[in-house]
């Protein structure tokens, strides 16, 4: 912080209740059942309710917590409220149920601005129930401030007079880094290691909170709306709780046999890479292409999630009997992108901020709706397509693990919870949008490229005045990447990697999951630790990924890091704890400690051709 004392700062921390991950279950109608479950504040806005106590506390101000939810959601504002903050504001009441994230961030804006100025609006970066980093975007968007998005540390700037000024943020984006400032007002996403997290552990405390602290505030006091389900452009359909049935099997040693059992069961489980991986060919319309055109937001210096969305797009394009659409900033190879499924492009040369290249496409976007949009699910990306959503009055769906065309409409398949539940959800709105998970979607053989059209969307927005004003922007003042988030959400092969294996340990590890073509992965305390790059974290606060093969060493099976790797076609891990919880989630498993047991299973699995992954 800042040795100057600066004007007083009126702080707004928005804060969520979720169930706990163990006790989720479903009921008879598909959707998640939460009476009765143990609730708790969402482990991101913890962080916001620290930073912001911390904040007000610099500056001799105040933070004030909000929620909208029912009204067991109180609880979360009697422990912000222990934790430092001067009150609660509860946006609640049965108009607001069936909110999705765009109807939240409305009813939440409406809440600020009732009870507002605020100078500072802190966040959570996402939900870890839902993961789609949606609502801090949508509410900088409709508040039309600028969005710090996965802050990992704050710093006041001060003016003249000594008064708050702005922010100086280290921010944490997928694997890159990044330095930024920008002015007060603005809205800032909390990274998990941002600060130590609020937190009360006895809920008897609660109840000592004089309920006078929080004020409610319903439709009525918001205005006439719609609010809740009626405001909402996404419906959710089948939910389905996805139980990972892992037999479990447990072979004490590493001898030759069973070596051999490990890999007949990696063989049977599927793991056997092959040339049936890529998927036919997507021809190109042969008709005028008037079905609709599927717009991809390509990210800076993302080519392969670009290439994989564009993929994807050709394929739904094939079924519609549309066109693919292609925003990008800069292009390398024209006929590429054409083989990769473009149609046309839409080249926004110098323009790479969310906000801006948000802002930029709004106007074409506008006179001529896509049938859907679709953007990487990257801090990027999310900030994209939840600004846009909210210019298009578009339903957006985040954190897409599958996209299928259902009666001329979009069904993406929203995982929540880790993957534990995977739900349909389709947009009512006429434009709709998803933003898409790397590594998920099957790969598309490139297709015969072909002349397509180019807008050069800078000029159309100089003209039109929607270039936007330099006071929204964030200025990034530093940019660094530390490694590469595609390499581990493509990989057919990971190692997963916890603290039983030492800093100094990891180089062999490497040469070993080379020898398969691997990636690896890591527990959160690793990448704590500054052992391997966050890009790297698996579980319920890093990346959920789903390879055809995990070999999990060093780690004890902790569920926070396991759920990331329910998707994982075969599991096989390796601890000298006959006792440990990885056994629960292991299709089998070697009692044994990895240093002896890792290479000749890797060298047993690289003589298997049928196991071998591709160079």
């Amino acid at each position: 912080m800042t040795d100057r004392p600066p004007r007083p700062l009126r702080i707004a921390a928005l804060v969520k209740q979720i169930p706990k991950f163990q006790e989720m279950r479903l009921g008879n109608d598909g959707r998640l059942v939460r009476d009765g479950l143990e609730l708790h504040m969402n482990d991101y806005c913890r962080r916001g309710v620290r930073a912001g106590c911390d904040l007000a506390e610099a500056t001799g101000g105040t933070c004030t917590a909000i929620t909208l939810g029912p009204d067991a959601a109180e609880t979360v504002l009697r422990e912000a409220i222990l934790c430092g903050c001067i009150e609660g504001i509860h946006v609640t009441g049965s108009a607001f149920a069936g909110s999705d994230t765009l109807a939240t961030s409305r009813a939440v804006v409406a809440a600020l601005e009732a009870t507002g100025p605020w100078d500072l609006v802190l966040c959570g970066r996402n939900s870890v129930d839902a993961d789609t980093g949606q609502v801090p975007a949508q509410v900088a968007e409709l508040l039309g401030l600028p969005l710090l998005v996965g802050a990992r540390e704050l710093d006041l700037t001060t003016g003249p007079g000594q008064f708050a000024r702005g922010l100086a943020a280290l921010l944490e984006h997928d694997d890159e880094w990044l330095r930024a400032e920008v002015d007060l007002p603005a809205v800032v996403s909390c990274a998990e290691r941002l600060c130590e997290p609020c937190k009360v552990k006895e809920p008897e405390a609660w109840a000592t909170v004089d309920g006078a602290l929080i004020r409610r505030l319903g439709p009525v006091d918001l205005g006439p709306g719609p609010w809740g389900a009626a405001a909402s452009p996404t419906v959710v359909g089948e939910v389905r709780l996805l139980d990972v049935e892992r037999t479990g099997e447990t072979l004490t040693g590493a001898d030759k046999a069973h070596l051999d059992r490990v890999v007949e069961v990696v063989r049977s489980g599927g793991a056997i890479w092959g040339s049936e991986d890529a998927v036919g060919e997507v021809a190109r319309p042969s008709g005028p292409g008037d079905g609709g055109e599927i717009v991809v937001i390509g990210e800076p210096g993302r080519e392969r999630s670009t290439s994989e969305l564009l993929g994807a797009a050709a394929g739904l394009a094939d079924t519609i009997g549309g066109r693919t659409v292609l925003t990008i900033d800069v292009v390398r190879d024209w006929e590429a992108l054409s083989g990769q499924g473009a149609d046309r492009v839409l080249h926004h040369a110098g323009v790479t901020g969310a906000d801006e290249v948000a802002r930029m496409l709004t106007r074409s976007l506008v006179e001529d709706p896509p049938w859907a949009v679709l953007a990487p699910s990257t801090a990027w990306g999310r900030e994209v397509a939840a600004r846009l959503a909210i210019r298009l009055d578009a339903g957006l769906t985040g954190d897409a693990v599958g996209l299928e065309v259902r009666d001329r409409r979009l069904i993406a398949l929203k995982p929540a919870f880790g993957g534990r539940l995977v739900a349909e959800i389709t947009c009512t709105s006429t434009v709709q949008m998803a933003t898409v998970r790397s590594g998920i979607l099957p790969t598309l053989r490139p297709r015969p490229g072909a002349p397509f059209a180019a807008d050069h969307l800078s000029s159309l927005v100089r003209e039109s005045g929607h270039g936007g004003s330099a006071d929204r922007l964030v200025r990034i003042l530093e940019r660094r990447r530390d490694d590469d988030s595609d390499l581990l959400a493509n990989a057919d092969v990971v190692i997963s990697v916890g603290q039983g294996v030492e800093p100094s340990e990891l180089a062999d590890v490497e040469r070993l999951a080379g020898r398969l073509g691997a990636e690896l992965c890591a527990t959160r305390k690793v990448t704590d630790a500054g052992w391997m790059p966050r890009a790297r974290q698996v579980g319920i606060t890093g990346h959920a990924i789903a390879p055809r093969l995990c070999i999990a060493i060093g780690t004890s099976g902790k569920f926070n890091h396991t759920v990331g790797l329910r998707g994982a076609t075969t599991v096989v891990g390796i601890n000298p704890d006959p006792t440990c919880e990885l056994w629960n989630w292991c299709d089998v498993g070697l009692i044994a400690d990895w240093r002896d047991a890792l290479e000749p299973l890797i060298d047993r699995l690289v003589a298997d051709s049928t196991v071998r992954s591709p160079a």
